[in-house]
């Protein structure tokens, strides 16, 4: 991404820290990355688009925390109890990955529509972000089916695919349940690792 998208980015996710998303003006996050206010409507064509692309790119930055999960631990259980856990941490910490693998909008928070928008915005269509944006059941197949991919070796039979999918899925959704209600001492890691007690149960 430019530079200036990029801080044009950061600077409404720290004024959306300060304030809700209704009292977030243009003119503030443009000054604050240090640009003009057109500059900020070149890039991201509305207030809307704005919120858009600040949710698209949390919602990456999640995904990418999910891949890191993936690729750097070891057995498969312990790779699905670091994604786990870093699905619930990123929630507990960034309200607008929260909202998107849950569903629940505050109205603190911008709530762009889910769906495709229509854009009559001269703003390029790669820097937009008007294509649908992931919903929680999205998320939950969507980390699914890379830790699928991730976990599953070469040659594996059908039905130990299967089996993988249903485990990546349970622990996608015993993530999701810590987020709306936290766990108690042991955390997210020992909910996942009493669910998949056997590395071979994976």
């Amino acid at each position: 991404m430019p530079a200036a998208r990029e801080s044009l980015l950061d600077a409404a996710y720290a004024a959306l820290a300060r304030r809700p998303w209704s009292a977030v003006r243009m003119v503030d996050v443009a000054a604050v990355a240090g640009v003009s206010r057109q500059t900020l409507y070149n890039e991201f064509g509305s207030k809307e688009g704005l919120a858009r692309a600040l949710v698209r790119r949390e919602a990456d930055a999640y995904l990418a925390g999910v891949e890191r999960a993936l690729a750097t631990h070891g057995d498969a259980r312990e790779r699905l109890t670091a994604t786990a856990e870093w699905t619930a941490f990123t929630a507990r910490d960034n309200a607008l990955v929260r909202a998107m693998l849950t569903g629940c909008w505050s109205e603190r928070l911008p709530s762009p529509t889910l769906s495709a928008v229509p854009s009559s915005s001269a703003v390029p269509a790669q820097r937009r972000a008007d294509g649908p944006l992931p919903s929680p059941g999205d998320f939950v197949a969507m980390v699914r089916d890379r830790a699928v991919a991730v976990l599953s070796g070469p040659g594996a039979l059908k039905s130990d695919t299967a089996e993988l999918a249903r485990s990546c899925e349970l622990v996608m959704r015993i993530a999701l349940s810590c987020v709306a209600a936290p766990p108690g001492e042991g955390g997210v890691g020992d909910l996942v690792r009493t669910a998949l007690p056997r590395p071979q149960a994976v």
